[in-house]
């Protein structure tokens, strides 16, 4: 993962995506996935062992003599019908259900998106919200010769979320075609949810304004005490009708399910934005493998689900109280709203000691201690790819508590070593 000489000048510069980055560095010091002098507190990645609770982890799959041939475009219909009703069970009770035609399954989040992304008109009005996933911005700098980019930045006065009241402004005034934002969001922890996600669906309802979640992250829903929420984060439960409404969410296996590896993820909407979304799959992707398909099944099982993603939010909410009070003795502040999603922390380090408050230079001292982190600007989404001068976010990190607890407890030792040095 390190630079090369381009001697192919039709090719152009592909930047690392910013967490991606952040790994490529630490490579150069010799990290790799699973090092075990390393603490990776920077990548989103939740830890794939057994945890207390939890069923025991999926390791094998039957495949059928079948499986060998080319499958669905957007999943086998098994793998879909296993996906709704997760969906209606989990979302829907005494609602109108989502069947197999709202749901389009992907080798993964990232791939389901780009589906997306590749269906809308030239001329559409896209907007974004920032700060947000960093790979949003790969998503929309293809688009920015064809399509009007527009952004909704989150304040810090109002703890990095956007306000039910200032989103319904900015349907009124702005109109978007289509508004992109994760749910809860990455890097923030900030979560629309109850009222506010009901009204966010009506407002976008009002302007036909494609409402695209992005919810891998639904399952990590916690209260301001870190105790672990009664229910995940979703705009699933305020769709009015599932077929008319404009609201599509993507979700998967790999943060709440915790099979990253598996690339399973999915996108689910109206029947009519589904088909376009596989009719897109055609020339992007060809089409999920059949096996992941088959594992999938048996992760969304009733019962098996169910325990999994309550073990899931019941450890992470302990490795949550850790991370936010760890940063805390450290003089690392969180933003004024806490965390109510994900497994990141969206902390302010201007208040360490000279150089240190810079999130580039912490990133570079704490690898030398052998710890990743995410210096803020990543999440800056900057669709055009030109920076300013003075980069929003550069007093603030993403830290996640996604791997096991000692690996945080190490981390936040590491940390505090690198603060002492510079004190």
């Amino acid at each position: 993962m390190h630079e090369t000489t381009n001697e192919f000048p039709m090719v152009r510069h592909v930047p690392y995506m910013g967490v991606i980055w952040t790994v490529a560095e630490a490579s150069k010091l010799g990290f790799y996935n699973g090092h075990p002098d390393w603490c990776n507190v920077g990548q989103g990645q939740p830890e794939v062992g057994e945890i207390p609770g939890a069923p025991a982890r999926i390791m094998d799959v039957q495949m059928q003599p079948f499986d060998a041939a080319y499958g669905p475009l957007g999943g086998s219909l098994e793998v879909r019908d296993a996906i709704a009703d997760w969906i209606n069970r989990t979302y829907r009770r005494g609602m109108s259900q989502y069947s197999a035609e709202n749901i389009s399954f992907a080798a993964g989040g990232r791939l389901a998106l780009t589906r997306l992304f590749g269906i809308f008109n030239d001329g559409a009005r896209i907007a974004y919200k920032n700060p947000d996933y960093t790979a949003y911005e790969d998503y929309l700098y293809p688009l920015r010769r064809s399509c009007e980019l527009l952004e909704l930045r989150a304040e810090e006065t109002d703890g990095f979320t956007i306000p039910d009241a200032r989103f319904e402004e900015f349907m009124r005034q702005v109109r978007p075609d289509a508004f992109i934002f994760s749910n809860p969001c990455n890097p923030t922890g900030q979560a629309i949810q109850g009222e506010s996600m009901q009204r966010y669906i009506a407002a976008a309802r009002d302007a036909n304004c494609l409402l695209s979640a992005d919810e891998f992250y639904a399952n990590f829903a916690f209260n301001e005490d870190s105790t672990p929420a009664q229910d995940p984060i979703s705009a699933l439960p305020y769709v009015e009708d599932v077929d008319r409404d404009p609201v599509i969410v993507f979700d998967g296996l790999t943060k709440g399910f915790r099979y990253p590896g598996w690339r399973a993820g999915w996108a689910v909407g109206p029947k009519y934005v589904i088909e376009m979304i596989n009719r897109a799959a055609s020339a992007v992707d060809g089409g999920p493998a059949t096996m992941v398909q088959r594992a999938t099944i048996q992760a969304l099982a009733k019962g098996q689900a169910e325990e999994e993603l309550a073990a899931t939010r019941a450890e992470f909410a302990v490795k949550r109280k850790m991370m936010i009070e760890g940063l805390a003795a450290l003089g690392i502040k969180t933003a004024s709203h806490p965390p109510l999603g994900t497994f990141y922390v969206w902390a302010n380090i201007g208040e360490l000691p000279g150089k240190l408050a810079d999130a580039d230079y912490f990133f570079h001292e704490c690898l030398k201690k052998k710890v990743i982190t995410v210096p803020g600007h990543f999440f800056d989404v900057r669709p055009y790819r030109v920076r300013p001068t003075d980069e929003p976010y550069r007093h603030w990190v993403r830290f996640s508590y996604g791997p096991n607890r000692q690996t945080i407890q190490t981390a936040l030792e590491r940390i505090a070593q690198v603060i002492a040095e510079h004190r």
